[in-house]
């Protein structure tokens, strides 16, 4: 390892084992910052006091409505989310329409904002379609262009009133141009879908999908209602259940076509750099949860008459963890930062934190299970959730390699 990260594993097994002196709690994060201000010289990142707020407030309400016992139930069930808990996450605290304009019913505030409630709900694993509606569909509307689609949809989205998602990947799990195959035809009374879409996030329960299909024109958007003609949804056995996946079908379906014909890809690649900024923020607060649980163990767990945390091996694993939970953490707020801004940076900060986050989330939540030893491998143990939607997040929109892979493109390498 690096000169950095030595200094980083010798003050962070310090502090491990001064803090289980003094009886602290876990090692509170620092907290790269997100806000830039030009005032002084430099450039600085805060998060503004009303962030904090809603940081704070969101974490007492995940704390009371997403426990580890109430996950587990969520993930026994069908449709895996709570809906009196969407009900206040959506109409109460109006998450849904967070980041939507006030003209289509949102609250109008930026991606930063986001960033902290997707951090927040990833600590929690809270089970809810907030993702596949808001990180996907809602991103895809914004980014079509379409004033109507807009606002038929949007606002029923930000109120909560429906679920929405968005069908991408089909049989070989490809999240780019050439992976969409589906076909959509024209008919008299408008367009058909026919095909399988596959991995659709809350496919089962949405009210409205954005399906990707091509047409004689190229890639296209389409939405598709619940109950349509020939449209029929299948829950699928996935390793991580607090993130339910479906496997939807078309045949001869009537869908409405938004956007332009044969443009659909300009919006799909921007919710899909979007979707990922998110997914690295959630990958973040997983992380740091993991962390914070595993350091807490190494504190308490003793053997040979001393805590676990005090012997050289756990204070080397502990420290690699921190030191990739941190730079997760700045990857993906400086992410959001981009991604609030609306950059042309987008998509090469998108596909970097989207590769970072993925690895260090997952070495982190291995590196736990680990660390509890025979404890961490039981159900029983809440460690196997974390590694699962660790892996499961991995994958999603693409794996660490295929980012870099992007990510060397974009930037021209």
């Amino acid at each position: 390892m690096c000169i950095m990260g030595e200094q980083v594993r010798c003050s962070y097994g310090l502090r491990l084992a001064r803090e289980h002196e003094v009886g602290d709690g876990a090692i509170p994060s620092s907290r790269c910052c997100i806000r830039r201000s030009t005032g002084g010289s430099g450039v600085n990142f805060v998060f503004s006091g009303e962030q904090d707020e809603l940081r704070k407030s969101l974490r007492r309400f995940l704390d009371d409505k997403s426990p580890e016992i109430e996950v587990r139930r969520l993930m026994d069930t069908v449709d895996g989310y709570e809906p009196a808990v969407w009900k206040q996450l959506t109409e109460q605290m109006g998450l849904a329409g967070l980041a939507i304009p006030e003209k289509f019913g949102g609250s109008g505030f930026s991606y930063v904002e986001l960033i902290v409630v997707f951090e927040e709900m990833g600590r929690a694993l809270l089970c809810a379609p907030y993702f596949s509606t808001v990180a996907l569909a809602a991103n895809l509307l914004l980014a079509s262009g379409d004033e109507s689609a807009k606002a038929d949809y949007l606002p029923a989205l930000a109120s909560g009133e429906k679920i929405a998602t968005v069908a991408l990947a089909e049989a070989a799990g490809r999240w780019d141009e050439a992976g969409v195959t589906m076909a959509a035809t024209r008919s008299d009374n408008g367009w058909l879908l026919d095909g399988e879409k596959r991995f659709v996030t809350d496919g089962h329960v949405a009210d409205v999908v954005l399906v990707a299909a091509r047409t004689n024109a190229g890639v296209s958007v389409f939405a598709v209602e619940k109950g349509a003609t020939g449209f029929a949804a299948t829950p699928l056995a996935t390793l991580d259940q607090t993130r339910k996946q479906a496997k939807l079908s078309f045949a001869n379906t009537p869908a409405r076509l938004i956007g332009s014909d044969g443009e659909g890809w300009t919006a799909l690649a921007k919710m899909l750099d979007l979707a990922a900024v998110a997914l690295a923020a959630e990958q973040v607060g997983g992380a740091q949860q993991v962390l914070d649980v595993t350091v807490q163990y190494a504190k308490d767990r003793e053997q040979f008459g001393q805590p676990i945390g005090s012997f050289q091996a756990i204070k080397h694993k502990c420290a690699d963890m921190l030191l990739e939970v941190e730079s997760a953490r700045s990857a993906a707020y400086y992410a959001g930062w981009v991604a609030a801004d609306d950059d042309d940076e987008l998509p090469v900060v998108a596909s970097l934190a989207k590769s970072y986050c993925s690895e260090a989330y997952f070495h982190a939540a291995a590196e736990s299970i680990q660390i509890h030893g025979g404890i961490g491998f039981t159900w029983e143990h809440p460690a196997h959730l974390y590694f699962k939607r660790a892996k499961s997040s991995e994958l999603l929109f693409g794996d660490a390699s295929y980012h870099r892979e992007l990510l060397a493109q974009r930037i021209g390498i």
